[in-house]
């Protein structure tokens, strides 16, 4: 087979995501970024709260992509899931771009039928909440955050 079909995100889906986010980081009193890209890394929405600072859209923007690329929840492990000391992580930063890769909790992929078409990225609060509000965004659209999940 020469030709795949495949799903996209579409800049309505980012728009949902980078509100559900919104809403979430007011809630909590937290001035975010949150970044969505497509299944290729590429940034299709951008937006940081009034308040937010200004190096969060670099680091929410690498959370987004390293999600998408890795297919799962960005955290301290590897590539395939090793776990990896400081070293190991600056190591793959380092190796893998550091655009591209980061071990800082935040990302999250976007699932849709076992397929990753996305990433999202959320900066400007601890890593559990940027986690939380990243993995709520994803789940705003009805996808998930596991390639394993139904």
């Amino acid at each position: 087979m020469f030709v795949a079909n495949a799903k996209r995100l579409t800049l309505a889906g980012a728009e949902k995501m980078c509100a559900t986010a919104i809403e979430g980081a007011t809630r909590e009193g937290l001035a975010i970024c949150v970044v969505v890209a497509d299944g290729g890394g590429n940034v299709i929405l951008a937006k940081r709260m009034d308040g937010g600072r200004f190096h969060t859209l670099h680091s929410s923007t690498t959370k987004a992509i390293c999600a998408s690329s890795n297919k799962r929840m960005t955290t301290s492990q590897g590539a395939v899931g090793q776990s990896l000391d400081t070293s190991h992580a600056i190591g793959l930063a380092l190796a893998a771009g550091p655009d591209r890769w980061t071990a800082m909790e935040g990302g999250a992929p976007v699932i849709v039928d076992g397929e990753c078409i996305g990433g999202v990225g959320v900066s400007g609060g601890n890593w559990q909440a940027d986690a939380d509000l990243a993995k709520a965004a994803v789940e705003s659209i009805g996808a998930s955050v596991s390639i394993d999940a139904k």
